[in-house]
């Protein structure tokens, strides 16, 4: 059978492949045995709270299921406006917002009507793996450009202006970012804008963490720019990581208003609509009671986050950028490597450095984490992520045996 190229081009999800090794490792392990800890996924232990159960059983229980408009639920998209008015004070219009199957939809939508082959999108290295399989999905061309620590793992608009070439399309961003946890500064954030509207390209910012912002610097819409910036980003946001609905497939994009009718005729013929039953236990979650606990638990993830990168630190394993948002520790761990006799980065991306410890660190220490080979080809073999989207007592637990381990 013969597969299409497009298919062909796109890479595994390292991070599923090590999630499989990992629960392998675990069904084999015996009785008295310790369990492995899982750091390397990045979903909340969290689920939806219960006035979102409890909408969507109402909403089955009362045969609300038919298909929805495929731009979603008209008070979906309000309650979604309202939470942009409450949570950062912009006045978003309800017409702008399309619901979609999840954060990953919300790309191929933006990706499908914005690429035509052969486009370039220029991205920081590190960053989320999928979204540069969006855009090669697109038939465009992402383009990696090394952002290291020095600028908290994100483009700058110096590095944007000097990669633009008559190929370039424009900008696929995220604030705050996985694998980092790092948000974008406000003022480089509008460079960036500035530059990509001078050139006539478009700026997509994937912000699916920005719920989970822990610094009053970083914690803003990039749909709030001036000068009507704001109004020409495509944002991409998600019910998964602030509102706890990861297999609910849920998520949205805000979209400069030229831009919904094609996208709403890509939804139509792709996916019809999102999830009806999500999208109404999804009303559930700008209750007010809703976003207490949602409120609540970010308070959670900043603690574990204030407990986890110091130790990480402590021990050797180095985060050179403090995460202000999100649940993730990049971590530099070529000290540890050394120290285990583990060489670094080989020739191929699985020989040494990152991905051999990550399977030393299963096999001495029962942990399971993600190596950098899934997020940008700059340095591999250096970094290693930990989700701290787990209890504390499962990272006080994964400190103390690698603190044993040491």
């Amino acid at each position: 059978m013969r597969i299409a190229q497009r298919a062909q081009r796109v890479e595994p999800f390292y991070v599923m492949e090590l999630a499989k090794a990992a629960s392998a490792m675990a069904a084999q392990a015996g009785p008295h045995d310790r369990p492995m800890i899982y750091l390397n996924i990045g979903e909340p232990d969290f689920t939806a709270p219960p006035l979102v159960t409890a909408a969507a059983e109402r909403a089955i229980r009362d045969g609300r299921s038919q298909y929805t408009q495929a731009t979603g639920l008209p008070a979906l998209r309000e309650a979604i406006s309202g939470w942009y008015a409450s949570r950062f004070g912009l006045r978003i219009d309800p017409a702008r917002i399309v619901v979609t199957a999840g954060a990953s939809a919300a790309l191929q939508l933006a990706c499908l009507a914005l690429i035509e082959a052969g486009d370039e999108v220029l991205m920081p290295d590190p960053s989320y793996p999928c979204n540069r399989q969006f855009v090669q999905a697109a038939e465009g061309r992402a383009v990696l450009i090394p952002s290291g620590p020095a600028q908290r793992f994100q483009l700058s608009a110096e590095q944007v202006e000097a990669a633009w070439n008559p190929a370039t399309r424009g900008v696929l961003l995220a604030s705050p970012s996985n694998p980092t946890g790092t948000s974008i500064a406000r003022d480089e954030l509008e460079r960036i804008a500035r530059f990509v509207r001078h050139k006539g390209g478009i700026t997509l910012v994937d912000e699916i963490y920005l719920g989970l912002s822990f610094d009053d610097e970083y914690g803003h819409s990039a749909l709030g720019l001036p000068d009507g910036l704001g109004n020409e980003v495509i944002s991409i946001n998600s019910f998964s990581k602030y509102f706890n609905m990861t297999g609910w497939r849920l998520g949205w994009l805000v979209l400069p208003p030229a831009l919904v009718p094609a996208v709403e005729r890509l939804a139509q013929n792709l996916f019809i609509c999102a999830s009806t039953i999500a999208q109404h236990a999804a009303l559930a979650c700008f209750e007010p009671d809703s976003l207490a606990e949602y409120e609540r638990r970010r308070t959670e993830f900043k603690a574990r986050r204030d407990f986890f990168i110091p130790a990480m630190d402590r021990l050797g394993l180095n985060v050179p950028v403090m995460p202000d948002g999100a649940f993730y520790a990049w971590a530099d761990v070529r000290g540890l490597c050394e120290r285990w006799g583990i060489a670094p980065q080989g020739a191929r991306p699985d020989e040494g450095g990152s991905w051999s410890l990550a399977f030393e660190l299963m096999k001495r220490c029962q942990l399971a984490a993600t190596p950098g080979r899934d997020f940008g080809n700059a340095e591999p073999g250096r970094y290693l992520r930990f989700s701290t989207a787990n209890s504390m007592a499962q990272l006080q637990e994964a400190v103390a045996r690698l603190e044993q381990a040491l």
